[in-house]
């Protein structure tokens, strides 16, 4: 018996039924995993399971994660998708929940965000409350290269209105200190949304809107490695960008 995964459960108070409905499976498949030692749920149950017991992989199935343990360069990657809307939104919201220092979203839009986390705002909200720092780049919604994009993507559903939805969301929290945004164009074709020591990066293709981008899911190991590239990165274009709030930029 996986001693682990049944005491995880029964000390977070989730039911058999209750974690087959957060993976997706039958009720039997989790009888399965808690009965027999040796049977290690995929990928993609793992995370949700952890996510519902709050408890870490390593903890609940060691022989799985020792075999997951990268060495080289690319142990900073944790996961890969080939589009950012394969990228489970679970997994955004935990990131976002987990997070206890800093929030960046460097997405040209962060449109996405309000329509797939419920109540987005208020998780912000309290974050920022908690002493969280939150951090927003965007394009500018009159700028040359928004409209230079716009012609590229040739969506119903401009960019331009896009980023102008995250500045009416962002307008109903800007009171609450610890928010803050700037406009930047340094980051139109490459996103980055950091949280802690967490990253989700999407470089984005042309002709290609945001949720068709490839996306990696990073983890910080080291110095200077990929994660800290991309952080220096999301940094140096803050620290250019030009506040939201109180004289906006056009490039145009």
């Amino acid at each position: 018996m996986n001693e682990a995964l049944r005491r995880a459960m029964a000390q977070a108070r989730v039911t058999d039924r209750q974690l087959a409905d957060r993976c997706g499976v039958d009720v039997k498949t989790v009888g399965r995993w808690i009965t027999q030692s040796g049977r290690v749920p995929h990928a993609r149950h793992r995370w949700a399971i952890c996510e519902a017991v709050g408890e870490d992989e390593a903890v609940l199935w060691p022989a799985a994660a020792k075999r997951a343990i990268k060495v080289g360069p690319d142990r900073e990657v944790v996961a890969v998708y080939p589009y950012r809307s394969a990228c489970p939104s679970t997994l955004w919201r935990s990131l976002i929940t987990k997070a206890e220092r800093q929030l960046a979203f460097a997405g040209y839009t962060n449109y996405f965000l309000w329509l797939e986390q419920a109540r987005f705002g208020t998780a912000l909200r309290r974050k920022a409350a908690q002493g969280c720092q939150v951090r927003f780049l965007l394009g500018h919604p009159e700028s040359d290269l928004t409209r230079a994009r716009e012609r590229e993507e040739d969506v119903a559903l401009t960019l331009s209105t896009r980023i102008r939805v995250t500045l009416a969301e962002l307008e109903k929290i800007r009171e609450q200190a610890g928010i803050s945004a700037k406009y930047s164009d340094g980051h139109a074709y490459l996103s980055v949304f950091r949280f802690d020591d967490d990253m989700i990066v999407t470089p984005l293709l042309t002709h290609h809107v945001g949720h068709d981008a490839p996306t990696l899911h990073l983890r910080r190991h080291q110095d200077d490695g990929m994660f800290d590239r991309f952080a220096a990165h999301v940094e140096e274009l803050w620290n250019r960008g030009t506040p939201v709030w109180g004289g906006e930029r056009h490039d145009g």
